[in-house]
């Protein structure tokens, strides 16, 4: 192929009790043209790398050389806040390649290996809902009746910091209180049931030892319930809030939040995405 489309949606992960193990895919995304033009070159508004450090760039050299090529990527996922950005990246990469190598090849493996974790780009990948464990990931499909309203806070919160928040040892409780809540989650999932998936979506291992680094959205999170959502729980390393909803009143929440957030947050109403990567 002497070129090749692919879109690749956000993804949020950890899902309140999923700590590296569960994501989901979100209905922004990245897009990724590459065309053979005989010279390199990286073609973008967004305010990232234009030379061999860029993700996109990165992930398509781990399968085919990027001599001659014209790298276009589009984007309308936030560049920070927890929603898969690097993951979209590497998953876009990665696709395009497969596509330009004739398709077929095992994808989640390598993107794994580029990422450092399985979650955002198992999502990415696939689309829906995953449980990842190790280089492997199961999908779920969203159910229905069920979207996401998302308030994306202005200033950012880095990743490693967040990862330091975490202490290297949890009590027992609190990881038995997570298996409990993470068993009741991916059954609502795989039953539709979503008075389930609100009873399985608290999490005691990494909120709230991360809650000084976004206090306000934390306290969203607590406050989900009187907003009108199923529930709420920290995309990835935060600070993103992904609010978990009944479609039917997807749109009276998102309108509390614009007003609670104003001036500091954007909300951002939309579906869980079922489908994965796919080239166009």
């Amino acid at each position: 192929m002497a070129a090749v489309e692919v879109r690749v949606p956000a993804s949020s992960a950890n899902l309140g009790p999923g700590f590296d193990v569960l994501a989901c895919a979100l209905g922004l995304h990245m897009e990724l043209e590459v065309t053979e033009t005989g010279t390199f070159e990286i073609v973008t508004d967004l305010p990232i790398a234009r030379d061999g450090r860029n993700l996109c760039v990165r992930a398509f050299e781990a399968l085919r050389p990027v001599d001659g090529l014209r790298f276009a990527i589009r984007s309308d996922i936030p560049l920070s806040g927890g929603l898969g950005t690097s993951a979209a990246a590497y998953v876009a990469g990665l696709v395009a390649a497969d596509a330009m190598s004739g398709g077929g090849g095992e994808l989640l493996s390598t993107a794994v290996a580029l990422e450092g974790h399985p979650d955002n780009v198992a999502a990415a990948l696939l689309g829906g809902f995953v449980v990842c464990a190790g280089a492997s990931a199961a999908r779920l499909d969203p159910p229905a009746g069920l979207d996401a309203v998302l308030v994306v806070p202005h200033e950012p919160v880095r990743t490693a910091k967040a990862r330091a928040a975490l202490p290297p040892e949890v009590p027992m409780a609190d990881a038995v209180f997570n298996v409990g809540k993470v068993s009741q989650l991916v059954l609502g999932l795989a039953q539709g049931d979503l008075d389930l998936v609100a009873a399985g979506l608290d999490d005691r291992l990494h909120q709230p030892r991360r809650e000084p680094l976004y206090p306000r959205s934390m306290a969203l999170v607590r406050r989900a319930g009187e907003l009108g959502a199923l529930g709420a729980t920290i995309s990835g390393a935060g600070p993103t809030v992904l609010f978990w909803v009944r479609s039917a009143g997807a749109a009276e929440v998102a309108g509390r939040l614009e007003r609670d957030t104003d001036g500091w947050a954007r909300v951002l109403r939309l579906p869980f995405e079922p489908r994965g990567a796919e080239v166009r």
